[in-house]
């Protein structure tokens, strides 16, 4: 199986592949507040997959949410992604939303994707092509998405979960609002975490904007006591929590999934 992440010196490679697709994953605007100098660019000939708008459940009172098989399939569609489109994801952080992303499609039934290691940044780094963002109009895809209902879970699954324990919580908050010592960024949304979740920031499986080493997350995931049980993710509204579900991918072969609803769900209906 190839790795889920791939470097900027294998993308270049791969910039003449027919099936090649790039897809754009940055966030105007994050809820942790953190900046990019990159804002403005995009590696040459990228799409901009609009995380926040087009691949969210609108009708969903949580932010972020999986939208529907029919509207991630229309809108796939609409930047021109084929069934066997190979698909490159990158953000203008490193790593942060490209990882939500490469779940989506992977939940959407779709396997030939990846996420750029790095992002932009190491793709400007390393020298390689960008321009000034514009959109690439293309011809419609044949996109079908296939959902892998396995892949994502509800809030009565984790709740029911806290006295059955057939899986492992993950947490990729920061250690004070799982703690409950730190405020959330989400106005009047109280901190705090899911009863025997566990805490792994995000943070802890990057160096640099990058995937630590296999060997460094190996050694992170066995010093959790991390084994070989069902895992599912959570963050605040599903984004970080697939960063560290695709450090766990890079090293583990557990069943994982992603409580989509998140901590934000969890804290206004479990009072």
């Amino acid at each position: 199986m190839k790795d889920p992440i791939v470097s900027s010196h294998w993308l270049k490679e791969q910039l003449n592949n027919p099936d090649l697709v790039i897809l754009d994953a940055s966030q105007p605007t994050n809820i942790a507040g953190i900046t990019s100098d990159f804002d403005s660019l995009q590696i040459k000939g990228a799409r901009y997959f609009d995380l926040k708008n087009s691949f969210s459940d609108k009708n969903s009172p949580y932010p972020n949410m999986l939208p529907s098989e029919e509207q991630f399939q229309a809108e796939s569609r609409k930047l021109g992604i084929n069934s066997d489109s190979l698909i490159v994801v990158y953000d203008n952080l490193g790593v942060y939303t490209s990882p939500r992303v490469w779940w989506m499609f992977k939940t959407m039934g779709h396997e030939a994707v990846f996420v750029l290691d790095g992002g932009l940044p190491q793709w400007s780094k390393d020298g390689y092509e960008t321009e000034e963002k514009v959109d690439h109009p293309s011809l419609e895809g044949n996109f079908k998405a296939r959902l892998r209902p396995e892949m994502v879970k509800d809030f009565q699954y984790v709740k029911t979960n806290i006295v059955d324990k057939n899986a492992l919580v993950i947490d990729a908050r920061s250690s004070g609002r799982f703690n409950g010592t730190a405020p959330e960024p989400r106005k009047d949304l109280r901190s705090g975490s899911i009863p025997n979740s566990l805490n792994i920031p995000y943070e802890e499986v990057l160096e640099e904007g990058k995937f630590k080493s296999k060997i460094a997350l190996k050694k992170l995931f066995q010093e959790k006591n991390i084994n070989d049980q069902p895992l599912v993710f959570s963050c605040g509204s599903g984004i970080t929590a697939c960063i560290v579900l695709l450090a766990s991918e890079l090293i583990q072969e557990n069943e994982k999934s992603v409580y989509d609803g998140s901590w934000t769900e969890w804290a206004q209906l479990e009072n």
